[in-house]
């Protein structure tokens, strides 16, 4: 007991829940992550739950439309040209302000796993609300809560963050391409996404130098070949949205600052122009603050002091505000009239010298040389003015020759870098939404643009139940296996993400480049060649006409009521016509291509150079994600598993994990398996990826395992699901329609054109 002592006096009378004052410093108990900080987390799967929710019988959609827009949007627009006294408006407008909030809110946006976004309004909750670069903007969701207030549950947050940085836009001149709602609220932090390596206090920072030490999510040093950033992550440094202003590790150096912008925007599915476009845009409007160093400021709003109302970063110099403002670091404006859009940040960049100077905080920024340069007015003091400041994060872009040429084109043509900006500033506002279809509201832009995958329209009926039964019996007809046929439609459907409504089977672009080329969907290939035979002559028979989605899908129904009826259960898959095929044309590859999966457990698939891409992580740590990704549940995850392992739904067509003799038949074999003591399992060869279940008596290898199948008869919380299916009494009967049911869920992940949400 002797390694526990060092807890016992903290604990020795403490509040069951943590958090107690002892001799008058806050104590907290060792939590389950502290004991076991390798345990897979299976509980994510369930946050933000209907339980959480006090709006969850709430039809959203009918809420917002009953929203006059406009009034609404006169109501925002009036509020910005205020100010109060507890947080004064810079230059007596909160526009910029509300910009920088909107931007921050979907700067968090990141390709690779869809995660981030402002789709949630997950700025209001830990840890993003606390982060470094989202000082101060609790203080503008609290600005508008007397809008939110008059709105109330018709309007989330969400909406409310990304129209307030919309109206903020056009108060001062500049055209948005429009605004789509349909936001919906999280309700409590997410503390399940991985946001890179945190070993820096950022909370309480001792001096600015703290906040600019380049973190452990990069390997190699800019320059070099191995220069990398960290797969899923977006932000170049801890508690940051994108790279560091100052540049690398605050080095001062633009071009390095250059490289990192390229990798960092990348990563929030933006390309050179839209980069540009959104910086030079961007920092057209408002000011930077820095007039109080880091280390004077207070705790962020997550350990804010109660009584500082849910508020963070305490600033006790002079007023606390306004002139006295302390939000990143660096002080000052980057053009002579911060409240108009113009192009006079470009032609400042362009038209000046530049040298490096510090901030009053200490933060490296940079001054023009030329004394004759244009001032900018202070934001509070009447008759004060400034030199015009630049980030070494500006500096990059007249420096970096592909970014200095789009810059250029943008000082020739005032329109077309108005035009870019529009269109880069709705990409990011919008970017987590999904498809087109999901927005809401009068000003949803007309436009199909690529990064939101349109799909064409349906102009012919869909097939009716006759027409149905007679494909049903030609895709048996073609003797394709019941593991084939279930493999294909699963492989069309599980590139669907939640998190920013990508993917799924509608569009059948499993059948288009570059998921068709995948590894992982080989198998599919000949299967959908056989498809497009069923479809091309059901379509010319003239009796009714189906898309090659909708077979795909159609032949996964087909397969799992067969093999549910070699089980000895008789069922009937809900099957749902109505999706379309996508064009090569309507599909963007590159961004497609971050849909690949790095690991599937569902279909047994681990990718060539795992090891290089995971780091330390396991592969169940991504099979928990992609289950995450799905929106299932933890009986959802196991009834989908063990179907698609009896089904025989390897990528490969092997046996790993197919703990039966009757593959294909939808029973509860696997189950049955994975919690029997009959079997001891053993490392293959010492590998930590491939295992046999051995018989216990004789030795002899009964099955091949990898760790996703050990995985259900391993951790706690989904061996005690596969318990459930393995029970001799209704186990198979509850497993049968849970599957059913899970099954039909992922087939209907995309299909925004029948349901809500």
């Amino acid at each position: 007991m002797t390694q526990y002592r060092e807890y016992d006096d903290v604990l020795q009378g403490t509040c069951p829940f943590g958090g107690n004052s002892i001799g008058g410093a806050a104590t907290t108990k060792p939590t389950l992550s502290d004991w076991y900080p390798d345990r897979l987390r299976v509980e994510q799967l369930h946050r933000n739950g209907p339980a959480a929710n006090p709006l969850a019988d709430q039809d959203y959609e009918a809420a917002f439309g009953a929203i006059d827009l406009d009034e609404l949007k006169a109501d925002i627009k009036t509020f910005l040209t205020t100010s109060v006294s507890w947080w004064p408006s810079d230059y007596g407008n909160y526009a910029p302000q509300m910009i920088r909030m909107a931007w921050h809110s979907a700067g968090t946006y990141r390709i690779a796993d869809g995660r981030g976004g402002a789709g949630e309004a997950m700025q209001r909750f830990a840890p993003i609300s606390s982060w470094w670069d989202n000082g101060n903007t609790d203080k503008s969701r609290r600005l508008l809560w007397p809008i939110k207030k008059k709105y109330g549950n018709a309007l989330s947050w969400a909406d409310l963050i990304v129209l307030a940085g919309n109206c903020a836009l056009e108060i001062m001149d500049f055209p948005t391409v429009g605004f789509g709602g349909g936001r919906r609220d999280a309700w409590e932090a997410d503390d399940a996404t991985y946001w890179g390596p945190e070993y820096i206090d950022m909370t309480h920072p001792a001096s600015y130098d703290d906040m600019v030490v380049r973190d452990k999510r990069w390997t190699g040093k800019p320059g070099d070949d191995d220069y990398e950033l960290q797969q899923p992550l977006a932000a170049s440094h801890q508690s940051l949205i994108y790279v560091n202003p100052e540049g690398p590790e605050a080095n001062g150096d633009p071009a390095a600052s250059a490289v990192d912008i390229r990798i960092t925007f990348g990563r929030m599915a933006m390309n050179d122009t839209e980069t540009v476009a959104l910086i030079a845009g961007g920092h057209a409007f408002g000011k930077s603050h820095g007039a109080v160093p880091a280390d004077q400021i207070g705790a962020p709003p997550e350990i804010a002091p109660v009584e500082a109302m849910g508020l963070g970063w305490h600033n006790p110099v002079g007023s606390g505000n306004a002139e006295h403002t302390m939000t990143n670091g660096i002080e000052g404006s980057w053009t002579q009239n911060p409240t108009q859009w113009d192009n006079s940040y470009l032609e400042n960049l362009f038209g000046f010298e530049w040298e490096q100077t510090q901030s009053p905080a200490g933060a490296l920024q940079w001054t023009p040389t030329d004394p004759g340069a244009p001032k900018t007015p202070d934001a509070h003091l009447e008759g004060v003015e400034h030199p015009l400041m630049m980030m070494t994060s500006d500096i990059a872009l007249k420096v970096d020759p592909v970014y200095r040429e789009i810059c250029e084109k943008f000082l020739e043509d005032f329109d077309y870098f108005t035009q870019e900006f529009s269109k880069a500033w709705y990409k990011l506002t919008h970017r987590d939404m999904g498809p087109k279809s999901r927005y809401l509201g009068p000003e949803v832009a007309a436009e199909d643009f690529p990064w939101q995958d349109p799909l064409p329209q349906a102009d012919h009926e869909v097939v009716d139940t006759d027409g149905i039964a007679r494909l049903k019996q030609a895709v048996l007809d073609t003797g394709l296996s019941t593991s084939d046929l279930a493999y294909t439609a699963f492989s069309s459907a599980v590139t669907f993400r939640d998190t920013d409504k990508r993917g799924g089977a509608n569009g059948a672009r499993l059948a288009l480049a570059p998921q068709k080329d995948w590894s992982v969907n080989q198998r599919t290939v000949p299967v959908i060649e056989a498809l497009r035979g069923v479809m091309d002559t059901f379509n010319a028979e003239g009796s009714g006409r189906i898309t090659l989605a909708d077979l795909i899908v159609l032949a996964g129904t087909v397969a799992v009521e067969q093999a549910a009826r070699e089980a000895g259960a008789d069922v009937e898959v809900p099957f749902t016509p109505g999706r379309v095929d996508a064009t090569q044309d309507q599909t963007d590859v590159p961004t497609f291509e971050w849909l690949a999966p790095v690991v599937d457990g569902f279909r047994n698939y681990t990718m060539d150079g795992f090891d290089r891409v995971a780091g330390d992580l396991p592969p169940e740590q991504f099979f928990l994600d992609k289950a995450a990704q799905l929106s299932l549940s933890v009986p959802e995850w196991v009834a989908l598993t063990g179907g698609l392992r009896v089904l025989g739904c390897n990528h490969d067509g092997s046996a790993t994990g197919v703990f039966t003799d009757r593959v294909g038949a939808l029973t509860t074999d696997f189950f049955t398996a994975i919690t029997s003591m009959d079997y001891v399992w053993s490392k293959v060869d010492g590998s930590e990826t491939s295992y046999t279940l051995d018989d216990r008596e004789t030795g002899a290898t009964a099955y091949q395992a990898s760790r996703s199948d050990l995985l259900f008869g391993a951790n706690s919380q989904l061996r005690s699901v596969a318990e459930v299916y393995a029970a001799d009494d209704d186990g198979h009967e509850r497993f049968v329609r849970d599957f059913v049911a899970v099954w039909t869920k992922v087939m209907m992940a995309d299909r925004y054109d029948v349901k809500k949400g």
